[in-house]
């Protein structure tokens, strides 16, 4: 919105309003040069958590003897547990603020991520897959509540845009990054 021009200068007062809009300009690329590529980095990580089971399928099925049927199982109930306390965390985040609650999914998927090395049993798969649904539960919809705080309606969607770019980028990444680890080790 434009301020009004009460100056007989009226160059003056475009003047102003210029520095205005650019200074608005200047602190919204700022905000989301800071927010975005870390808000990125976090949903490829999200990303790439999600669907690394099918990667690591390869291998998984002959080290640990499992049938088609417990990793099929396994790799569903994920979204069992996302999508039973994806309001609740929802909830919570509005309640505890997004930072503080978008930090905890993340801290908590990185450990249940991390305790998939001592999965010996189907019934352990099934339990550390459900609750990394669990944990991961919400994290997209905080992400894009957080964007609300910081961007108007008028320039979220070129922010949410950006964010949501890291799926095909998970893509781009997480196939070669993938088979580099299970080629590796």
């Amino acid at each position: 919105m434009k301020p009004k021009m009460t100056s007989p200068m009226i160059g003056a007062d475009l003047s102003v309003t210029d520095d205005v809009v650019s200074f608005e300009a200047r602190t919204y690329a700022k905000v989301a040069r800071r927010l975005i590529p870390f808000l990125m980095l976090c949903y490829l990580g999200a990303y790439l958590d999600r669907v690394n089971v099918g990667f690591a399928k390869l291998q998984m099925l002959n080290d640990l003897r499992f049938s088609e049927t417990v990793y099929g199982i396994g790799a569903g109930i994920f979204f069992l547990g996302y999508f039973l306390f994806e309001v609740p965390s929802n909830v919570i985040l509005h309640k505890v603020g997004a930072r503080n609650w978008l930090a905890r999914i993340m801290l908590t998927w990185a450990l249940i991520s991390a305790s998939f090395v001592f999965v010996k049993s189907p019934t352990l798969f099934y339990i550390l897959r459900f609750l990394l649904g669990v944990a991961e539960a919400g994290f997209a919809p905080g992400v894009i509540l957080y964007l609300t705080y910081w961007f108007p309606a008028a320039r979220r969607a070129k922010a949410l845009s950006m964010f949501f770019m890291a799926i095909p980028l998970a893509g781009i990444v997480g196939g070669p990054l993938s088979g580099w680890i299970m080629h590796s080790f």
